[in-house]
């Protein structure tokens, strides 16, 4: 979530005056500018600011981007994402073959009265486990989908921030079911969960965690015994060789349980027990809930594996920690691991 206070009270990563499009602080740095670059589309659009009047330029232009199209939702005309390409000043010059042709971006909820409801309905569906059914998916999806036909998918990026995280990882989680794996930037993706990660004392955390584990393995079982039909195990594990980077600050409660899911598998393993989390990290009870219902049954958050980096300086406030504006900040303390299903 931004606000139009947020958006322009910040400016972009001044400090990167070339791009290195090896190094991975500069690549996290424009994936997250032309997030941003999303956001102050809408806001434009919002205040009809078009041509030399508009904001949203120098966040792409700066490292030689240009826009291809924005991607618009009908329901409230709001601009949600957009599709940028990539255009060197020479073709020739090698030091750009590192970067992606294509970057499919989108931004997340915007507390404005004229994108409120409709990003506010698509959080909701987050937590429901419905993105997937919206309209707004549907044209993020066919998107998605047409750039990786125009070009290959080596040469696409997705990246989205939050509700649009939420967008990127779905979108990205299909387009591995069929083989397409995409590199893909999820700034503080949403995770829907109880907050255990935010608590203190660690005995109790990991108390928590090992039942949870040893409840929704059990259910896992329970159901699979009781249903003669497949369950995600097959679908699961053909994820594992798509590999996103999720970006998460521990002080933000959207995103940090995040942290908890992932090291929670090394945890178990060390126990001795690392197929019951390898069954119950495939699932949630929720979603076991719904499969028994025969509703759909893959929670957005479930990924078998990740490049996870924790953003380890000071949040003094949850702006601050679930702000977009972080991630191109010269000065970070980072900390990166990266996490395979298996």
């Amino acid at each position: 979530m931004a606000s139009e206070k947020d958006v322009f009270d910040i400016s972009g990563p001044l400090h990167i005056t070339s791009v290195n499009w090896k190094c991975s602080h500069h690549r996290r740095s424009v994936a997250a500018c032309l997030v941003q670059g999303a956001y102050v589309s809408e806001l434009d659009r919002q205040h009809n600011r078009k041509g030399q009047e508009a904001f949203a330029p120098p966040w792409w232009e700066f490292f030689r981007f240009e826009l291809s199209s924005n991607l618009v939702d009908d329901a409230d005309s709001s601009i949600f994402g957009a599709i940028y390409e990539f255009k060197p000043a020479s073709s020739k010059d090698s030091s750009v073959q590192d970067a992606p042709k294509f970057v499919v971006a989108f931004r997340g909820t915007i507390p404005s009265k004229e994108s409120l409801a409709q990003d506010g309905l698509l959080d909701i569906n987050i937590i429901q486990n419905g993105l997937h059914r919206t309209p707004r998916f549907a044209i993020a999806m066919r998107a998605v989908q047409n750039i990786v036909s125009a070009a290959k998918s080596s040469n696409v990026w997705l990246a989205g921030h939050s509700l649009g995280a939420a967008i990127a990882t779905l979108a990205g989680k299909n387009m591995a079911k069929t083989g397409i794996l995409i590199e893909t930037f999820l700034f503080n993706p949403p995770f829907v969960s109880a907050p255990i990660e935010r608590i203190k004392d660690t005995n109790v955390k990991q108390g928590i965690r090992i039942a949870s584990s040893f409840i929704t393995a059990g259910l896992s079982f329970a159901l699979k015994d009781h249903q003669e039909r497949s369950t995600p195990d097959d679908s699961f594990a053909m994820l594992s060789s798509w590999v996103p980077r999720l970006f998460i600050n521990p002080c933000d409660f959207i995103c940090s349980e995040y942290i908890g899911y992932f090291e929670h598998r090394n945890f178990m393993e060390k126990l001795g027990v690392g197929g019951i989390e390898r069954l119950a990290t495939q699932n949630s009870i929720g979603g076991l809930f719904l499969r028994a219902l025969g509703k759909d049954s893959d929670p957005l958050h479930l990924l078998p594996s990740a490049n996870l980096t924790k953003n380890l300086s000071p949040s003094p406030d949850f702006k601050i920690a679930h702000g977009l504006h972080q991630w191109w900040r010269p000065d970070l303390h980072l900390q990166s691991k990266q996490y395979h299903y298996g």
